[in-house]
């Protein structure tokens, strides 16, 4: 086993913020730089009502990436702003071209005459030279990158197509935690594949495995999980997600949507699935994605409770632990990062 000596740039890329960390080996976490910034997407969204205040249009290019300015986007629309888009820079919004169309968008190669270019990218290199050069930092020997990725699948419901993500790595890979991170992500999954070759060196993973990966990176968690089943839940301000882990593999997994649930319907929906008995077509009737439990759950009750996510407090009356990963819950993303690199690569991180 080797140690990693080149700094880590982590990112945690969410609808709002990009959750940041900057890995120095040798370096006190505690001490370790760490920012908090608005997400590319809202930086999107910001030009774009720049520009349709000044009374411009707008082409869009560039490559897959979140969707999140398409709010505002179609606010602008509806005030009279006429937008165009490059045929790949579309899957921003849609895996289905003509819905970009429905949705008011002309599809093109080439920038209309008079239309201002605003690039779409979840990670931008310029920026970061820019950001981290300003800061006094060095540009990072390696990149670390999470965002949420619903997989391509044009023709059927993201819910579905989300989910059978899950399906195949329980299924296909026995929910080997080393398998939720990649360096060549898999095909369907389009937006890491983009933002895989954004970074140009590194690791991606989806967010809801970069929070589990955080989870572990608490050494008392990962400890307990190898004794016993445990039960990993993040509640992020979109989804939320849990996993049963036991012994370096995910028994399970659960996706809703947090706006569905409150606490107490989280927690008895919890509790059944540890069970191994919630019906996966009952929680996507439920407008949620779905779940599974393998067959190597059983005998393994789950109990112990780990919840992390930015709407965690829906279960702070209920027994569950809230964790802190690396002493800051909002990058634990981040720490899940490093966490999936070491175990990947056999990197001790120091």
């Amino acid at each position: 086993m080797t140690s990693e000596k080149r700094n880590i740039l982590c990112l945690d890329i969410g609808s709002g913020t990009q959750d940041v960390l900057y890995y120095m080996p040798g370096q006190e976490l505690e001490n370790c730089p760490k920012f908090v910034l608005p997400s590319p997407a809202m930086g999107v969204a910001s030009r774009v009502k720049t520009l349709h205040a000044q009374g411009n249009n707008i082409y869009f290019y560039g490559q897959n990436m979140g969707g999140g300015f398409y709010r505002i986007l179609k606010q602008c629309m509806s005030e009279g702003l006429s937008a165009a888009i490059h045929p790949l820079a579309a899957f921003s919004l849609s895996d289905s071209m003509d819905w970009v169309r429905n949705a008011g968008l002309d599809i093109t190669e080439e920038c209309p005459q008079g239309y201002f270019p605003v690039h779409l990218s979840d990670y931008d290199p310029g920026f970061w030279q820019g950001y981290l050069a300003q800061a006094g930092l060095d540009y990072p020997g390696l990149i670390l990158v999470c965002a949420q990725d619903h997989g391509f699948h044009p023709h059927s419901s993201n819910r579905i197509g989300r989910f059978e993500i899950w399906k195949e790595f329980l299924l296909e890979n026995d929910g080997h935690i080393e398998k939720l991170i990649f360096s060549e992500p898999p095909e369907k999954m389009s937006r890491l594949v983009s933002l895989r070759g954004s970074i140009g060196a590194g690791f991606v993973a989806d967010t809801g495995a970069a929070a589990l990966l955080g989870a572990l990176f608490v050494p008392e968690v990962e400890k307990l999980s190898h004794e016993k089943g445990i039960c990993v839940v993040n509640v992020g301000n979109s989804h939320t997600i849990a996993f049963l882990v036991y012994q370096g593999r995910v028994h399970g997994i659960f996706e809703h949507h947090t706006g569905l649930l409150d606490g107490q319907k989280l927690w008895d929906q919890l509790d059944i699935f540890k069970k191994g008995e919630l019906n996966s077509q009952h929680v996507f009737d439920d407008n949620g994605h779905g779940c599974l439990v393998l067959d190597s759950a059983q005998g393994h009750d789950f109990v112990p409770t780990f919840v992390l996510g930015p709407r965690r407090k829906m279960l702070q009356d209920f027994n569950a632990e809230f964790l802190c990963p690396g002493g800051d819950m909002m990058l634990a993303g981040c720490f899940g990062l490093l966490k999936g690199y070491s175990v990947l690569t056999s990197q001790k991180l120091t």
